[in-house]
């Protein structure tokens, strides 16, 4: 199975652009942000870089490191045009500075010339203060614990008030909507298409049935949990881990940009790794954690697997919808093969047959 990450914007990255010229370069938005670009759109809000920069590893967005003339260094996020409005942006950014301001520990964008959100050039963006770290060792329960207080100190400034324009992780928007546009725009092999639509519908209904607040005296039915203002995005790769001894140190993350409103347990899933005992274990740790600062509701723990089978269903659009974008071909060249496909209708029954064992139990 292909390791799926979304966006890691902690690692230096060999996004080579101009390995990435051909046809569609022209074409893409992303063509026109040059290295001179991204300098004078931070010279806009007076930051002088002095001409380095590096490329950081993110797919949805473009994100640099970037060297400036008194010697700090900064990261400038340019996001991907017509993904989030300004209002949705605006609403990362305040959630942010609340979780700074509560002394958890994140990166916020810095407040230059009276705002966080920047325009240049027909891009919006944002820049942070660089911070170093390397992903957590999940393997360890200390460093496991540590996480697991972080997001309940998280979720405790997420639960404090909603989200206004920001959207919700929901079985719509994660799954029968990426389902419906990779059918219409034939984006899936013909050998594997109608197999493919088959499973994910039917892991669909699996999903409705598990998460739907109608259903909650059924077989394996969450029933109503609390939603609340997520990171939304928490795999490893979006964990920084800077070690105890050192100042700042325990984990902490440096970008939101895929925080929506959701359950507790979305931010806790994608954390687990091994067979069901391993993961149960590692999960009891979290939740361990976790509740030395805030609650947990088990109930939420039936969650898992609906929403890693959404999670499956939406990368797969994702990745469609973005192949335009010339870095994604370079980095994803397996995507869209018959092979590919076949994988993924594996992986859905595989998870049709995971939501119909019992949850995980802590």
């Amino acid at each position: 199975m292909h390791t799926h990450h979304f966006d890691d914007d902690t690692q230096p990255a060999a996004l080579d652009t101009a390995a990435a010229t051909g046809a569609g370069q022209a074409l893409h938005a992303y063509a026109a942000l040059t290295p001179d670009v991204v300098l004078d759109a931070l010279a806009d809000v007076g930051l002088m870089g002095d001409g380095r920069m590096n490329p950081l590893a993110s797919y949805e967005n473009r994100v640099y490191q970037v060297w400036l003339d008194d010697g700090r260094k900064v990261v400038a996020k340019f996001y991907r045009p017509g993904r989030w409005s300004d209002d949705q942006i605006a609403e990362e950014h305040a959630f942010s500075q609340q979780l700074v301001d509560a002394e958890v520990p994140v990166v916020a964008p810095l407040v230059l010339n009276g705002t966080s959100l920047h325009h240049h050039a027909g891009f919006s963006f944002s820049v942070s203060p660089w911070r170093g770290g390397r992903q957590p060792d999940l393997d360890d329960w200390d460093v496991l614990e540590w996480t697991g207080r972080f997001l309940a100190r998280i979720h405790t400034v997420g639960a404090a008030q909603p989200f206004v324009s920001r959207p919700a992780i929901n079985v719509h928007d994660f799954g029968l909507e990426p389902h419906d546009w990779l059918m219409r725009h034939q984006a899936i092999a013909p050998s594997q298409r109608n197999a493919w639509s088959d499973a994910c519908l039917r892991a669909i209904g699996k999903i409705r049935h598990i998460m739907d607040p109608g259903n909650a005296t059924g077989h394996f039915a969450a029933g109503p949990c609390q939603t609340l203002r997520l990171h939304g995005d928490c795999h490893p790769g979006n964990v920084l881990w800077v070690p105890p001894d050192e100042a700042g140190g325990g984990p902490h993350f440096v970008d939101l940009d895929d925080a929506r409103t959701g359950p507790a347990v979305q931010d806790m899933w994608m954390l687990l790794s091994g067979n069901r005992a391993q993961q149960a274990a590692q999960l009891s740790t979290l939740i361990e954690g976790y509740e030395q600062f805030r609650p947990f509701d088990r109930r939420e723990l039936v969650l898992i697997e609906p929403l890693r089978t959404l999670r499956l269903i939406h990368y797969s659009a994702w990745l469609a919808r973005r192949f335009d974008d010339p870095i994604f071909p370079i980095h994803f060249p397996w995507f869209g093969s018959d092979a590919y496909w076949q994988e993924q209708t594996q992986l859905l029954h595989a998870q049709v047959e995971a939501m119909d064992e019992a949850p995980l139990y802590v």
